[in-house]
């Protein structure tokens, strides 16, 4: 089977933040859905790599800011390609609080979520969070940022090196050194697998 059949579902990008007492973390996510209108209700799918994942887990509630077109490559390199366990993320970041005190992005987002899990639902390497929603406001008119907006428009292309023998990763541009990429390798930046990088 080709894997990369599953890049032509279409995604959205969004940034996916929580708070853990004094804590903000956030990180980019594409899988979200409506999954219900009555009551009000939508699903996320979170990497349980993620230190927002554990945060969500523990705490219940979360915000997705709900990125626009005119999101810039710094974005997704802030929230995507570095860890909330290391950096703080929301430190670059213009910000505001909504009513359940998680952050959500004002700049470069047409809206906001706030949202409250009543389920989750291990299924493999990421876990499905439903949740009800509690809050949410428009922000701007700007369209939505596609997953293949981003990779046409945003994400810079990956210039691979020549002399190296190695692998690329096709998210982020990750370089792993080597004859042969082991199947069960995960890059360490983007968390994607092996079946995610071509040879430089």
């Amino acid at each position: 089977m080709d894997n990369k059949v599953l890049h032509n579902l279409t995604y959205g990008l969004f940034i996916l933040t929580a708070r853990d007492g004094d804590k903000d973390n956030g990180c980019v996510i594409n899988t979200v859905a409506q999954v219900a209108s009555q009551p009000e209700r939508i699903a996320i799918s979170v990497n349980k790599a993620n230190y927002t994942h554990d945060m969500i887990l523990k705490t219940g509630a979360f915000n997705l800011s709900v990125l626009t077109e005119r999101a810039s490559f710094d974005t997704f390199k802030n929230f995507g390609f570095q860890s909330g366990r290391d950096v703080d993320k929301m430190a670059p970041i213009t910000f505001a609080r909504s009513e359940n005190g998680i952050a959500y992005l004002t700049e470069e987002t047409n809206a906001y979520l706030s949202c409250k899990v009543i389920q989750s639902i291990d299924v493999g390497s990421h876990t499905l969070f439903i949740a009800d929603l509690v809050d949410g406001e428009i922000l701007g008119k700007d369209p939505s940022v596609s997953y293949a907006y981003y990779f046409a428009h945003i994400k810079p292309k990956p210039q691979p090196a020549p002399a190296k023998k190695g692998w690329i990763c096709t998210i982020c541009g990750y370089i792993y050194e080597g004859e042969v990429l082991p199947p069960d390798f995960i890059c360490p930046v983007c968390k994607h697998p092996a079946s995610d990088f071509r040879p430089l």
